[in-house]
């Protein structure tokens, strides 16, 4: 089984886009599981048409919870919050959208009216799609520990793919460079970096290729939208020529990638130079996966 990480400096660039297309495209002669691992914005269902399996709780981190009963109303616990979670009043209660879990009012409790509870932070799914299996979570608004949720998403796809002796996981990662990222590209054999000809552009594919290098997944570069600027297009090129990192394609811009992701199709579902250059990536992306390995 190989593992490929699609993956953008920022977010905006076309990566889960590619992504579809690559998965449509590889179906046609591999097996694959496919993950979502944007588990703050997880999009990738908008073009795959998935069909709900199932739904797990994602539990993580603890909760303060304050038992009004017991609360004697003293202010211990407020004192020693750092994140101003606590709200004052005849018995003490907890904002949980500004708790920490740090349980510094649970150990300063002169009564022990504080219990830690664990914190339902997102749920995750599995779905069934015309490519393959679909992993994939949401997490809730305000909650954190992101790299986590993304580490159980790609472990279950990782484990389904091995189950099932498929060809291929095909992870749709995360934009920036954080710990989601670095998450998602764990124990990859290719990491495709989606990004666009712009100043921004450049600077966050320099820095996510750095965060690939760094552990050990070899880079490629794939310019969405190559032909808005050909003279950035130009110092991407160079840039990605004098660090040695292949080059895998530009695509051109085109209004009918929107008008199949309204339509719920990958964009190589349909006929257009994009769908073409997509085809052009995908044996390129094959030669490097399996033939060079």
């Amino acid at each position: 089984m190989k593992q490929l990480v699609v993956v953008s400096g920022k977010g905006g660039t076309g990566k889960t886009t590619v992504t579809a297309a690559l998965a449509h495209l590889a179906a046609s002669s591999r097996t694959l599981v496919l993950a979502d691992t944007d588990v703050d914005a997880a999009n990738l269902e908008l073009v795959v048409a998935p069909e709900l399996e199932s739904t797990e709780e994602f539990w993580s981190g603890e909760l303060a919870v304050i038992d009004e009963e017991m609360c004697i109303a003293c202010g211990r616990c407020a004192e020693v919050c750092r994140f101003d979670a606590i709200i004052p009043g005849d018995a003490y209660q907890v904002d949980p959208h500004a708790c920490e879990g740090c349980a510094a009012c649970f150990y300063q409790c002169p009564v022990d009216a504080i219990r830690m509870e664990p914190r339902h932070s997102g749920q995750w799914y599995v779905s069934r799609t015309r490519y393959g299996p679909l992993y994939h979570a949401h997490l809730f608004a305000g909650e954190e520990n992101s790299g986590k949720l993304v580490t159980l998403v790609k472990q279950q796809a990782r484990l389904r793919a091995m189950d099932e002796k498929v060809d291929l996981l095909l992870v749709d990662g995360p934009p920036g460079i954080g710990c989601p990222v670095i998450a998602a590209l764990a124990g990859a054999d290719l990491a495709l970096v989606v990004t666009e000809p712009t100043v921004s552009g450049q600077h966050d594919l320099e820095r996510i290729v750095q965060v690939a290098e760094h552990f050990g997944v070899a880079p490629t570069v794939l310019i969405n939208k190559a032909d808005l600027s050909v003279s950035n297009t130009s110092v991407i090129d160079i840039y990605c020529q004098e660090h040695g990192i292949p080059m895998i394609g530009h695509l051109p811009y085109d209004t009918s990638v929107t008008e199949a992701m309204v339509r719920g199709l990958p964009i190589t579902a349909t006929d257009g130079p994009v769908s073409d250059a997509l085809h052009q990536v995908w044996r390129v992306l094959q030669t490097r996966l399996w033939l060079d390995s």
